[in-house]
């Protein structure tokens, strides 16, 4: 089993721990590889759309963007970890999403995210878990993942996380247990189940790009799309449903 964990900060607060929590019962049996962002990605997207129009190799910040992509392509399951700042994921998990704008639906999806699972880690205490899991998880959604859990909680700060009583640690604890016991239960062999929201959306993405192909065979986009053999019968979530 392949895990790739994006972290949206690198402070190592109640986020981080409850995603070392998740990942405790997980590391025996699994290869798992970690970003630390901004860190591992430190340049905002400019919105030139070099990735859309000429290819992701074009973007400006290729040489961190591509590591994480691969990764992701190559993970079972994507876990990503992110406390809320201002009501929303952070900054610099805001950032790598907008970087893989290209691999949203609309665009060049990869067929391998759509038979991806997620875990989605987030926490604050009051209002914001919500929105922040939200922002997350649209751009998940759009890069084909059907299958994304979600959980938040209600914690903040490394001074809040000390002064748990052993109760509600414990809690935490089997709550993140129970979370890495229903993960390492999948068999991974197995794609998961291709919701109907998101075969909507690759429909209603399909019917834009064959326009777009017939109107210009050049069109990188669509000239992706006929590549991978979807303008016709073929589909990503199926096997053999894209190179």
């Amino acid at each position: 089993m392949k895990i790739t964990v994006i972290n949206g900060t690198e402070k190592h607060g109640v986020t981080y721990r409850l995603k070392e929590l998740f990942l405790e019962q997980l590391r025996e049996n699994a290869d798992i590889t970690e970003f630390y962002l901004p860190g591992d990605c430190p340049s905002f997207c400019s919105g030139c759309v070099n990735c859309i129009l000429k290819g992701e190799w074009m973007c400006k910040d290729a040489e961190y963007v591509q590591i994480i992509a691969a990764s992701l392509l190559n993970a079972d399951l994507i876990v990503m970890a992110s406390p809320v700042y201002v009501m929303h994921t952070t900054g610099a998990m805001k950032v790598l999403l907008d970087h893989f704008a290209y691999l949203w639906m609309n665009h060049r999806p990869a067929p391998e995210m759509f038979r991806k699972r997620a875990v989605i880690i987030t926490q604050c205490l009051g209002a914001g878990a919500r929105t922040t899991a939200k922002d997350i998880k649209h751009s998940l959604s759009w890069w084909g993942i059907s299958e994304i859990t979600v959980f938040k909680d209600k914690l903040m700060g490394e001074i809040v996380w000390e002064s748990l009583d052993e109760k509600r640690r414990s809690a935490l604890t089997k709550k993140m247990n129970r979370l890495s016991k229903k993960c390492s239960l999948v068999n991974y062999e197995k794609a998961p189940r291709v919701n109907p929201t998101t075969r909507i959306k690759f429909l209603l993405c399909r019917m834009i790009q064959k326009s777009l192909h017939k109107n210009d065979p050049e069109y990188l986009d669509g000239a992706y799309w006929a590549k991978q053999g979807w303008l016709n019968g073929r589909r990503p979530w199926k096997k053999g449903g894209g190179e």
